[in-house]
This record gives C-alpha cells, sequence and structure tokens, in this order.
C-alpha cells in the first residue's frame, strides 16, 4: 500500500478526532490536561490536514470566548479558550459539541475537495469497516475497508469501477453481459467467476478465487489469469503470475484478517494503517530488517499491534491517542518472528 493512499484514508475520522481533544484539553487534573496539550501539539504536527481542523477549531473557541468576555480574555489555543468559556463541566460538554460540530463542517468540507471521487462513489465503506451489497444482476461485492466503487449497468456490459480500495466480487453468470472492473490501470472482463481487485497508487492487485479472467492494459494485450492465481498489473501491463490458496484468500476477506508470509514489518504496518482512524507512525528504515509471518485482525487493529508487541519485544508502540500511535523499535536489532 503506498503512503499516499495510506494518508488519504484518514480524513474521515478528523472531526471525530478534533471533538476528543476539546474533552481532553479541558481536563480536571493539571497534570492530564498538560499532557494532553502535549498530544495535541503533536496531532496538529502530524498532518497538514489536523493542523488545518485545528485552526478552525481554535477559531470558534476564539469567537465563542469573545461573546462571553468582549473585553479581552486569555486565546491561547483551546484550553485557555475553555477555560474562560466553560467554568462548569455541563456548559464544557456544550462547548465541546459545539464546536465538534463547526470542526465536522470544516473537515467535511476538506474532504470532499481532497477526495470527491469517494464521497461521491456510489458504493462506499468507512476505515475500518467491510460492506456487502447485492447488484441488480445477483452479484454480490464486499467493499474492504476505505473502499469504494461506481457501478453502471447497461443492456450490453455490467461495469464496476473501482474508485479506491479493494473488493471481493461474486458475478452472476449472464452469458450476454460480460461483468468488468475498471481499476484505471485494467479492465479485468468475466462472466462468472470469484475474484478480488485491489487499487493502490500505481498499481492493480488481482486474485482470482474462481473460474478465470481476462485482464488488459490500454495498448497491451489481454491476459488470463486463472482460480489460485494472483498478479500485480501496471500501466506496463500484466504482471508475473504467482501462486495463491485461494480458500486462505477468501476466509481472510470472510474473517477480516490480515494473513503475511516473511513480509516486511513496514508494509504490515502500511496495510493496519489504511484499517484504523488516525496516524500510525514508524521510521521505515529503521525497522526494515524486522519480517513478520503472522495472521492479524483487521478489524481490531489494537489487538493487531499488541500481537507485534507480543511477537516482537524489541517493538515498543506508544499511544498517545486512540488516533496517534508511534512505532519504532529501540529494545535492540530487529529480528524476523517464529
Amino acid at each position: 500500500m503506498s503512503r499516499g493512499a495510506m494518508h488519504g484514508q484518514r480524513a474521515d475520522a478528523i472531526a471525530e478526532q478534533a471533538a476528543h481533544w476539546i474533552v481532553r484539553l479541558s481536563a480536571d487534573d493539571p497534570a492530564e490536561r498538560d499532557t494532553a496539550q502535549a498530544g495535541y501539539a503533536a496531532w496538529k504536527a502530524a498532518d497538514p490536514l489536523h493542523a488545518t481542523a485545528a485552526a478552525g477549531m481554535e477559531n470558534v473557541l476564539r469567537q465563542l470566548n469573545a461573546v462571553r468576555e468582549p473585553a479581552g480574555g486569555d486565546h491561547r489555543p483551546a484550553r485557555a479558550a475553555l477555560a474562560a468559556i466553560a467554568p462548569r463541566r455541563q456548559r464544557l460538554r456544550q462547548l465541546a459539541a459545539a464546536s465538534a460540530v463547526a470542526v465536522l463542517a470544516l473537515t467535511s468540507a476538506l474532504a470532499v475537495s481532497e477526495r470527491p471521487a469517494y464521497l461521491l462513489a456510489d458504493l462506499r465503506s468507512p476505515t475500518g469497516q467491510w460492506r456487502t451489497h447485492t447488484l441488480a444482476d445477483g452479484s454480490h461485492i464486499t467493499l474492504g475497508s476505505g473502499s469504494a466503487v461506481n457501478v453502471h449497468f447497461n443492456a450490453g456490459e455490467r461495469h464496476v469501477e473501482l474508485v479506491q480500495g479493494d473488493i471481493l466480487v461474486d458475478v452472476a453468470k449472464d452469458a450476454q453481459r460480460p461483468f468488468i472492473v475498471d481499476s484505471g490501470q485494467a479492465a479485468i472482463r468475466a462472466l462468472g467467476t470469484r475474484f478480488t481487485v485491489r487499487r493502490d497508487d500505481d498499481a492493480t492487485i488481482l486474485s482470482m478465487l474462481e473460474s478465470k479472467v481476462s485482464a488488459q492494459v490500454p495498448q497491451h494485450p489481454a491476459s488470463i489469469v486463472q482460480a489460485g492465481q494472483r498478479t500485480r498489473i501496471t500501466e506496463d501491463g500484466v504482471g508475473p503470475i504467482t501462486a495463491i490458496d485461494a480458500a486462505s484468500v477468501q476466509e481472510a476477506w470472510r474473517a477480516h484478517q490480515l494473513v503475511v508470509d516473511d513480509q516486511p514489518l513496514a508494509d504490515v504496518l502500511d496495510e493496519l494503517a489504511r484499517h484504523r482512524p488516525g496516524q500510525l507512525h514508524y521510521d521505515r528504515a529503521q525497522i526494515a530488517g524486522i519480517r513478520v509471518a503472522a495472521v492479524l485482525p483487521l478489524d481490531d487493529t489494537d489487538k493487531a499491534l499488541q500481537l507485534l508487541i507480543d511477537n516482537f519485544p524489541q517493538l515498543r508502540i506508544r499511544m498517545l491517542t486512540r488516533y496517534l500511535v508511534m512505532v519504532d523499535a529501540p529494545a535492540g536489532p530487529p529480528a524476523k518472528n517464529k
């Protein structure tokens, strides 16, 4: 998963994160407020969208503060404004709710400008969720976490555009109308079959579970991909064919699992990041020597991170908040898990 695609998944959670910070920054305990302030600063620095949302949140707080104390007051970000406006807990919660609404409007506008294709797609699944739909022809399509498709059926063909993410398709047979998945890089043509397609920034990953399909890149000849095979497709054409265990791939989809066999830890973290809101930070160079063989739950990425710690004692995972997680390896040289 490319870094650009991974970061593109996260705009949906920013409003919720902002509301979370509003409440934490108003804690009764001064030490807890100081800890939250440090985390808030790190959160803002972690992503330009965070900084923009924080600026909008702080602007709302300043405006509310001005209504209560027009002659002046302390306008330091978030904590001082909250303290000036809401000395009592009930008022604080009301302010948090009002600010969250304002931030939601701001970040929704940002999301539309950043990812209009996803937000305007016919079918979507939010980060960390899987959704299955029955199409008009009886075909079934399951959208993985943070995925989106457009569906166009007519008398001559059934066309599904994979906007982003990955899908599992169980195609209903229709000899008169081929079923085509367009990933942007390739057109995958089937009549009746089951397969998965994943769209990254620079490649399409096709995994065949049943029957076969024809995969074609513009200006290149078509290639047949059979059940139990996988290929990586780029603008240069259909790549080498590799063997897969189709039953295991299908089971991983059903159970929302990530199955990896001797893969770099950074690639595993890339995939976990795609399935959780917020930021998952790590230095790829520092953990480059760590390779993973594991089955990890994608619908509980906190548990997945804990399993990594259990298997790699040299790893350190710090959850500054639910939405800001740091991973590094300060405890010794990297190793391969057994």
